[in-house]
Order: C-alpha cells, then structure tokens, then sequence
C-alpha cells in the first residue's frame, strides 16, 4: 500500500456536494479528495449512493449544489466529453468497446482517439507499428496481451472488463473513476487486477469503487464510507476496520 502524500494537492476535491430525486438525499454534503499517487476508495452498502456520485464527477448526471474541482478548476459545468479531455478517466464508460473489433484493435482506436487523429484514416492506422505497439502494451500492462487478436464480444465478462481499462489507460488520464472493476471477476482475476491496481497508483490516481472488501482493505491508501449519500467516516484502513460506526452500517454485514 502506498504512503498518500497527505499535503500534496488534490488531483479532485468534491465539496458539499448534494443530489436528491424528490424527497430522496441521494447525496447529502459529500466532501472528499484524491490526492497524487493514491487509491481511494468509495464503500458502502447498496443504495448508499456511489453510482450517483460517481455520475456526478463523470458529468452524466449534474449535482444540484456543491463543487467539483478536478486539477484545480470547477467542472460542474463541462461535459462527460469535456472532462475526459481534461484527463478523467472513466472505465464503466468506456462502453465504446466495439464488438465486433478484436481486443487490440478496440485499444487502438482509443489511443488514435487520445492522439486526436480521425477515424477516416482506420485502414492505414491498422498498419502503424507505434500504434500497434502502444495497443500492445497496454493490453500487456492489463494481463490481455494473450488475448490482442480476439474478437472483444468473445471475451469473458472478466476480460471485457480488463479490455475497458486499457482503453481507459490508452487515453492516458490524470485520474481514473473505477466503478467495481472486480465485478464477474473470479478469485484469480482479482487477484491479478488488485496486484495490477497497486502498481497503477503511481501512474495514476484512482478513486475506486468497489464491494470486494478484501481488494479494498489490500488497495486502499484512504477510504470513505457512504451510507445513504451522507459520508459517515474518512481514514486510512486501520481507521475504517476500527470505526464503530462503520462496522454497524456496513462492515457488519461482512462480519
């Protein structure tokens, strides 16, 4: 586990940031940050609200209050697209994986889109070495370089999920939103993804939502417990396995 940084500057901070639909709090004062060379981690249990926060800082959804602030500027008012621009990446948005391409060339298409090039110049593209070369890499860096020529509606759920987070990489992000990455996945493609995940945090900072709490309690420089959109603590592991209130609300199920 990584040594957070604790006086760096936050990469995003979110201050008392609200949501509700009628008279449901969906996200009730949320305040929370992710600095350089973490993994933070988003936990609660069902219905606590995560998904929404998240839609929040990706843009899909707008927060009725509060503040978003990503590498210094407020991003309430910029798009999904606008904000993957600026370097959020996303990997259960990442849903322009293409069928029909295999595993590779579904990396390269983002890579060609990180560089800006058109999509007119595909058949050439499929023909650049560098491109193929960073592809390449980043399926490897993912643990699917074994699977570069599959065709990605042949992949497992597992797989599919390890192709959205190289095509997330391939766009080079200064932060990563990781929505349950370890979803479908059995115990040694966890495994594998969580010893992935741990290296990533030095390239890239990730704030990590996720129910594996094994993958959590290993990964996790801080994490924050959400329960009915209200956080309820903040800390490092130690902080949240001893907390009382944590292990009432939510750990207690696992017990």
């Amino acid at each position: 586990m990584a040594d957070a940084a604790h006086n760096d500057t936050a990469i995003l901070e979110l201050n008392q940031l609200q949501k509700s639909f009628g008279a449901l709090k969906a996200t009730d004062d949320v305040t929370l940050d992710v600095r350089p060379g973490e993994i933070h981690a988003l936990i609660g249990p069902n219905g606590a609200g995560k998904s929404t926060l998240i839609h929040q800082i990706a843009g899909s959804l707008m927060p009725d209050a509060g503040s978003i602030q990503f590498l210094g500027e407020e991003m309430r008012s910029m798009s999904v697209a606008q904000r993957a621009r600026k370097g959020l990446g996303r990997t259960f948005q990442v849903s322009s994986v293409a069928p029909e391409f295999s595993a590779l060339r579904n990396v390269m298409l983002s890579v060609q889109g990180m560089q800006g090039s058109s999509f007119r110049f595909f058949k050439p593209v499929m023909r650049d070495r560098s491109l193929i070369d960073q592809a390449h890499g980043r399926l490897r860096e993912v643990g699917l370089e074994d699977r570069a020529n599959v065709i990605a509606a042949e992949l497992s759920h597992g797989e599919r999920r390890q192709l959205e987070m190289a095509m997330a990489l391939a766009l080079q992000p200064k932060l990563l939103l990781l929505d349950e990455p370890m979803a479908g996945m059995g115990p040694e493609g966890s495994k594998q993804l969580t010893g992935y995940l741990d290296t990533l945090r030095h390239q890239v900072p990730i704030l990590l939502v996720e129910h594996d709490m094994e993958a959590v309690f290993s990964l996790a420089d801080r994490i924050t417990v959400l329960v009915y959109g209200r956080v309820i603590a903040t800390g490092s592991v130690a902080d949240i396995r001893a907390n009382r209130d944590v292990r009432e609300a939510y750990l207690g199920e696992e017990d």
